[in-house]
């Protein structure tokens, strides 16, 4: 049995325009590009393709509501967001639906991240009002410092496809509470979810009488043609960027000629440890919620896994076991525990590392196929006796593939898990405290979970370390992103 495909009040209502000064309108020239369903094929709607002048046009509507949003009371910042929070969870259902429909992700993983995604907004309402500041007598005690905070301005928030609604909030969150209007590009696979979120927000603002360009939405499917000219423009004085680390590092450098504030959650490959004395049952669970939510297509998703030798075939065969029973299929079925991949491509791009560690002499224990019928999937796949040099363990897999490898103690396992440029996420199963704080002291990630799969919290900070990032979302770290600290000598 199928699910219930998007109601048709939700069709009805579902913007797929641009959202700019307030209001939804199409893109220069009438432009389009089409938003599939990854379970079908099929496309789901036409969305509005916006152009650099756009763009710009969306940055003059942020730099004409900058005033009056820094000028709003905290408090006000703080009501609109726990408004959207309140609208967004009751329509819990509807954004689940359309998360699976552009996604592909279960029914049951997009209530999930509906929840997930809605508590920035929850938090961040909270944090609106604690930008604190101080006032001391200076050491000297020749004067008072009075140091306060104040909004960066104007922001770009450029936006992945995995997490559609999360990954708006996370940064759509901070930057209202902390004063800054914003200008969001959401990724062109899944925009649907992120402009329904942007439309409560938007009719949160109007019904309050405050500045409705404080939120606006330009999707593209020709992103460096609509950032290029946005990073250049000095009205614009912060970048948010979740995506690829390649990316990353070329809005970095645009980024450089305006000494913009940037925030980049980049690229991962997490290692999974699994040590000498851990609860190998434990360690099955978490390897399971750490490798397969949204069928691995996370960047925080556990990526190499490291078994001390004396677990790693009784660890491999039960992780086979648990990875065989799973159901595969359209999000919207009843029963299905892991949905598409995005797209075909993506399916190529797993089918390929797959192939390249059974080339190498990895053990293919279930898996490596891809279903027979439309849809981009593929089957979850586990691999015993990996060569430490495949390509499944040097770069980021974004699929539903867990490549085993033996190590023979603590110290080769923290030494392979650190040898690698990313340092986003690592998890880590131990009975020993000693042995789990050697872990979270020597390991270069930052996020590491101990004897758990999830590390992921709207009041947490969430960034990495060396080639996975820059600064933290998620937390009062979060909100400090869209600050500037000044001092002022009294």
């Amino acid at each position: 049995m199928t699910a219930p495909t998007l109601s048709p009040a939700l069709v009805a209502h579902l913007p797929t325009g641009m959202l700019v000064g307030g209001h939804w309108g199409p893109a220069a020239g009438g432009r389009t590009f089409e938003v599939a369903d990854p379970a079908t094929g099929e496309v789901l709607f036409d969305v509005a393709d916006a152009t650099a002048d756009d763009g710009r046009r969306a940055l003059d509507s942020a730099a004409d509501a900058a005033g009056p949003w820094r000028a709003a009371a905290p408090r006000e910042r703080s009501e609109v967001l726990r408004a959207a929070y309140e609208r967004i969870t009751a329509r819990t259902d509807a954004f689940a639906s359309l998360i699976t429909a552009e996604c592909g992700k279960p029914l049951a993983e997009a209530r999930a991240e509906v929840a997930y995604g809605a508590e920035f907004l929850r938090w961040y309402a909270e944090q609106a009002v604690r930008a604190d500041g101080l006032v001391r007598i200076a050491p000297a005690g020749a004067n008072r410092q009075l140091v306060h905070r104040r909004p960066v301005g104007p922001a770009l928030l450029v936006t992945p496809w995995n997490f559609p609604i999360a990954m708006a909030t996370r940064k759509i969150g901070p930057a209202l509470a902390a004063g800054c209007p914003v200008v969001v590009k959401p990724a062109s696979a899944t925009p649907l979810t992120t402009m329904l979120v942007a439309e409560v927000i938007r009719s949160e603002l109007a019904d309050r009488g405050l500045p409705t360009g404080v939120v606006n939405v330009v999707p593209t499917s020709s992103p460096g043609d609509l950032t290029g000219p946005l990073l250049g423009d000095d009205r614009l004085r912060k970048l948010s960027f979740t995506g690829s680390t390649a990316v990353g590092r070329t809005l970095l450098a645009q980024a450089a000629d305006q000494v913009l504030r940037c925030s980049m959650e980049l690229g991962g490959n997490a290692p999974f440890l699994v040590l000498a004395d851990a609860d190998l049952d434990a360690a099955v669970d978490g390897a399971v919620v750490a490798k397969l939510r949204n069928a691995g297509q996370s960047c925080v998703a556990a990526n190499r896994f490291y078994v001390h030798d004396s677990l790693a075939r009784e660890f491999a065969r039960r992780l086979a076991d648990r990875f065989a029973s799973l159901r595969v299929g359209p999000g919207a079925r009843d029963g299905v525990d892991v949905g598409p991949l995005i797209d075909a491509g993506a399916v190529d791009r797993v089918a390929g590392l797959v192939d390249d560690a059974t080339g190498r002499g990895a053990q293919l224990l279930t898996g490596g196929d891809r279903p027979e019928g439309p849809g981009s999937f593929y089957e979850p796949t586990v691999l015993a006796g990996v060569d430490p040099d495949a390509r499944a363990v040097r770069e980021e897999i974004f699929g539903p593939v867990a490549p085993v490898v033996a190590v023979a103690d603590d110290d080769e396992a923290i030494a392979l898990a650190n040898a690698t440029e990313y340092g986003l996420a690592a998890y880590a199963y131990t009975t020993s405290l000693d042995r789990a704080m050697r872990v979270s002291d020597e390991v270069e990630a930052g996020m590491i979970g101990i004897n758990r799969g999830m590390v992921s919290d709207a009041s947490a900070p969430f960034g990495g370390v060396k080639a996975s990032g820059l600064g933290r979302e998620g937390g009062e770290a979060g909100l400090e992103e869209y600050l500037e600290t000044v001092y002022v000598a009294l």
